[in-house]
């Protein structure tokens, strides 16, 4: 009997990369089984080693927001490669794209381009740092914002206890300038500034949080974390590396009308190749060097290949009203799981903003990384793989947000409905 491609291809990446991939989420852990190897994508569609088909809601973490492989964004890559695929100097290109993210971004007066979301946050941090004089930063448990040593902090045994250190190779001393707080908790927020307010260098927070599934900021919770944070002279830094250009023109900053201090972007702006971004005030971005004392550089970063990709991506989601159309989408997709639900008798939690979702399998409101640690993992895991089995693929987490993309179809979402309810039942 014939070896399945995926798992040939399994084993010998086993053999060259730790766990056979190359970022960890990728291996299955959280839902058991091993990962599929994709050969092919287009639209709404993945095609795996074994030509399996699949209607796809990761859509690569996001940057797929067109679909994939779209027309547009192919043919600027082809085009951009004709004239090289890398400089190393200044080119017009970073010029355009730099204006583009100034004028549709409501906090970006100046922006420099990095070569991931974690480049961009890691960037953000020392910034801040550098503008402040300060060292402390708070975060919130489950945002996610790359793997920065400052960053992979969990929380303590109080809202005010220093971080303990999420990952092997991280320094306790570092962790410990962390303040790592519950999502959505004003008191301690606010018991946070009382203490350590005239410490704080930057609050960072994913505005609507997309690394522990799906959850929303309550009602006047962005409005009391900017007021303390202009009160104690701490900045403000929005990671929309998922975010940004998915939920509107301008970000989640538009819809909310909260002007963070400075803004890491990614992703979207790829057109699906590796890319960021990170900007904000003018007088925060010139201490930048070579304009200031903060050290920050890049051989790839403005690389012509992926802003061919970025801008032609762009173009395209305003020429096609693109971020109407995906609420249009979302509001049709989430017809359906709910009335999956329904038909299945199950009455877990559902929550979407825009294109993005998660499902959660607990019955219970979810409004931070607690909230959602409820969830059983366990039946998740089970819809998980009959999802795939049928030829529909999620995110192999409970703890991950789904991604729609203008390639969806009603269609789509029919049989996505159909299989979703057969997954619950199972």
């Amino acid at each position: 009997m014939t070896q399945p491609a995926s798992e040939a291809l399994l084993a010998q990446a086993r053999l060259y990369i730790p766990g056979g991939v190359n970022s960890p989420v990728r291996a299955f852990r959280g839902v058991g089984g091993d990962p599929f190897f994709v050969s092919r994508a287009k639209g709404a569609r993945l095609w795996d080693a074994d030509d399996r088909e699949y209607i796809d809601y990761v859509g690569t973490w996001g940057p797929a927001i067109l679909g994939h492989a779209p027309e547009a964004v192919t043919q600027a890559i082809a085009s951009a490669a004709t004239r090289g695929v890398s400089f190393g100097t200044p080119h017009s290109l970073e010029v355009e794209m730099a204006k583009t993210i100034v004028e549709w971004v409501p906090s970006v007066q100046k922006v420099r381009m990095v070569n991931s979301g974690t480049e961009a946050t890691m960037s953000c941090i020392r910034l801040a740092r550098g503008f402040t004089q300060r060292e402390k930063l708070v975060k919130f448990e489950g945002c996610y914002h790359g793997h920065v040593d400052s960053l992979l902090v969990k929380a303590g045994s109080g809202a005010l206890t220093n971080g303990q250190p999420d990952s092997a190779g991280v320094p306790a001393a570092l962790a410990a300038l962390t303040l790592t707080l519950p999502f959505n908790d004003p008191k301690a927020l606010q018991a946070t500034f009382s203490q350590h307010g005239r410490e704080i260098a930057a609050v960072i927070l994913e505005p609507v949080p997309a690394n522990a599934g799906l959850y929303l900021p309550r009602p006047g919770f962005l409005e009391l974390l900017q007021k303390l944070c202009i009160e104690n002279g701490a900045l403000l830094i929005f990671d929309e590396v998922m975010t940004g250009f998915r939920l509107a023109r301008g970000g989640y900053q538009q819809l909310c009308g909260i002007t963070p201090d400075l803004t890491a972007l990614g992703k979207v702006i790829g057109g699906g190749l590796p890319v960021g971004a990170f900007g904000g005030r003018a007088e925060i971005m010139d201490l930048l060097s070579p304009e200031g004392p903060v050290y920050q550089a890049g051989t790839l970063s403005g690389n012509p290949l992926a802003l061919s990709a970025g801008l032609a991506q762009l173009r395209e989601l305003q020429r096609l009203d693109g971020w109407n159309k995906l609420e249009q989408l979302g509001a049709e997709f989430e017809e359906g799981v709910r009335y999956a639900l329904r038909r299945s008798g199950r009455d877990y939690t559902f929550q979407r903003i825009g294109s993005m979702f998660c499902l959660y399998f607990t019955n219970q409101p979810v409004w931070n990384l607690a909230d959602a640690q409820r969830s059983d993992k366990a039946a998740f895991a089970r819809f998980f793989h009959v999802c795939r089995e049928n030829g529909v693929y999620f995110a192999p987490s409970q703890f991950e947000a789904g991604f729609l993309c203008l390639a969806h179809t009603e269609a789509d979402f029919a049989r996505t409905a159909e299989v979703a309810t057969k997954a619950l039942l199972s």
